[in-house]
This record gives structure tokens, sequence and C-alpha cells, in this order.
């Protein structure tokens, strides 16, 4: 998978699919924020080029995390559990185009949704 592709695959294409059959934890404004955070972070790892860093990565982690956490609180704490999970795949994902392979929860350290 590439970037690109996975821009075209974000979790919150889903969440506006939801909203529309009446999931009330989505407005136009969350989803746009989400994406506004997610395209940043894709954005933040694409300009590490070719040769990225493990801390490089986990920085750009970091910030994509905190962002979230802070969108959550403003929006009503719109991230449940099955959103927690869809944008845990997409971070960690874009970390392993990125070059970044763990094991381990990547959000986790940093995450309060």
């Amino acid at each position: 998978m590439t970037f690109e592709e996975l821009t075209k695959n974000k979790p919150t294409l889903e969440w506006k699919q939801r909203m529309d059959e009446d999931d009330d934890l989505f407005t136009d404004e969350n989803i746009n924020a989400t994406n506004e955070v997610l395209d940043s972070y894709i954005n933040s790892l694409k300009e590490l080029k070719d040769n990225p860093t493990e801390e490089k990565v986990l920085e750009c982690v970091k910030k994509v995390v905190i962002s979230l956490n802070e969108l959550n609180e403003n929006y009503d704490y719109f991230i449940e559990t099955m959103e927690r999970e869809e944008l845990y795949e997409f971070i960690t994902e874009a970390a392993r185009i990125a070059g970044f392979v763990s094991e381990e929860d990547i959000t986790e350290e940093w995450r309060e949704w």
C-alpha cells in the first residue's frame, strides 16, 4: 500500500457513511477536523523522504495522537472503540509505509481515546 492509497481509505470515509445512516457520534465538523489531522500526519511522514529514523516516525505518531486527543475532547468524545481501532490501523499502516514496523501499540504512550 502507498500513502496515496491509504489516504483514499481514511477511517473518516466509513464515519461519513455511518453518519449518513444516523450515527450521531459524527458531524461534518469532527469528520473534517479528523481528515485534516490525518492528512497532516501523512504529509509529515512523506517529508521524511527515503530514510526516516524510528525517532522521526514516532515524533509524527506522537503529534497525530495528541492532535486526535484534542479533537476528541473538543468534539464531545466521538472516538469510541471502533473508531479507536480504525485510527490505530491507519496510524500504524502509515508508519509501516514510512518504513517503521513495530509489534507494539505505537499510539498507546500518548493516546487518551
